[in-house]
């Protein structure tokens, strides 16, 4: 007859604490683990500018009124290129296949202190056939935080001295 070896006593012990230390070992090298952990939640530039938009409604001054009633909306924000901001246009009840040149001014729809940009970078806005236009511009300026900001449209490239829509742009909120 074959004579088995009892694990019992001290060499019963002896493997018990032997296996408690080979499994803290791991767990201690485990969390001293030379790889950084991502984090929980990444950020990008899209969740830092998600309160960075400037937003105005547009219309006709009230001088123009029976004349030109155009309405519409337009907003800036940061751009998709770092140091740029990124600008829209819409308009509505407008004169089909009309041309209007636009750009965002600094200042208010009654106090114009320049436009902001290169006007160059604002392409003019072309009317479909249904009366409604839409246009977008990038300007290589950071979006600002404050300040007072205004769209102005005017009536062609040809009489770009008259405008006939404005609207001052509202300041994000924080």
């Amino acid at each position: 007859m074959e004579k088995r070896m009892s694990m019992n006593g001290p060499r019963r012990h002896i493997w018990s604490c032997l296996s408690l230390a080979v499994a803290a070992a791991a767990l201690t090298l485990g969390a001293c683990s030379v790889l950084k952990p991502k984090p929980a939640v990444e950020m990008s530039n899209a969740d830092v500018n998600l309160n960075s938009s400037w937003h105005a409604s547009i219309a006709s001054p009230p001088d123009l009124a029976g004349a030109v009633q155009m309405s519409g909306s337009a907003s800036m924000a940061p751009g998709v290129k770092r140091g740029t901001t990124q600008v829209v246009l819409n308009l509505g009840n407008t004169t089909p296949g009309g041309l209007h040149p636009w750009a965002i001014h600094l200042g208010a729809c009654s106090r114009d202190e320049g436009v902001f940009g290169d006007p160059q970078n604002y392409p003019p806005l072309r009317v479909s056939s249904d009366g409604t236009g839409l246009s977008t511009a990038t300007v290589a300026i950071n979006t600002p935080m404050s300040g007072n900001y205004f769209v102005s449209v005017q009536a062609s490239p040809a009489n770009s001295g008259l405008t006939v829509a404005c609207g001052n742009l509202a300041a994000p909120t924080t």
